[in-house]
């Protein structure tokens, strides 16, 4: 393994985490490090990764926090933590709320989770964040992530018409070949991936 990539293992055993905890001793960015290594652990070994998260929270004030939250959320969802993971992507859309300048996919994967997780009781609210943030989606994958949601959400509270016409937007945008960037045409496209949630988006785009 090369120097470079001591915080980036995408495997742990106790000789890489020797070699990790020997390496970020004589780090200055702990923080980073920490970070960056729980998020190529997030799925593998998410036990590990919330363990480095904590971590990297108790070193305090940080500008990727926000970042922090939803990768503790992610590793907490594939614990199958749920109620967890809601709260740690409250924190991140919270932290983004204090410091704007910083931007994760946090609303986007909150609101995915709870359609994914089918928790009727929170359908309303995530209607409304998504409402709140209407126009505020740069790339395609952001326009598909939100308008399907939004679309699944609609039909779920009996509202047809306007769950077709999200849905219908949110296959454009999965449509889209150019970012609409000059010089990173390839740039937040959706995946060619016709996963569960595209095949109800589909369905209701018809």
């Amino acid at each position: 393994m090369a120097t470079t990539d001591w915080f980036r293992n995408t495997s742990w055993s106790p000789e890489i985490e020797a070699n990790f905890l020997q390496k970020l001793g004589r780090a200055r960015e702990k923080a980073q490090y920490l970070r960056i290594q729980a998020f190529h652990l997030e799925e593998s070994h998410p036990t590990v990764a919330l363990d480095l998260l904590e971590q990297y929270f108790h070193l305090g004030d940080d500008l990727h926090m926000a970042q922090a939250y939803v990768q503790r959320a992610r590793a907490l969802t594939a614990l199958g933590r749920i109620e967890d993971a809601l709260l740690s992507y409250d924190a991140a859309i919270e932290r983004e709320r204090q410091y704007p300048q910083v931007k994760t996919t946090a609303l986007l994967d909150y609101v995915g989770l709870i359609v994914k997780a089918k928790i009727d009781q929170m359908f309303s609210p995530a209607l409304k964040l998504l409402d709140e943030h209407g126009d505020s989606w740069v790339f395609p994958v952001e326009r598909y992530r939100a308008d399907g949601a939004r679309a699944l959400l609609l039909e779920h509270f009996g509202r047809h018409k306007e769950a077709q016409v999200a849905a219908t937007s949110a296959m454009t945008a999965a449509s889209e070949t150019h970012s609409g960037f000059r010089y990173h045409q390839d740039l937040g496209l959706v995946p060619a991936s016709e996963d569960a949630f595209w095949i109800r988006v589909k369905t209701l785009a018809k």
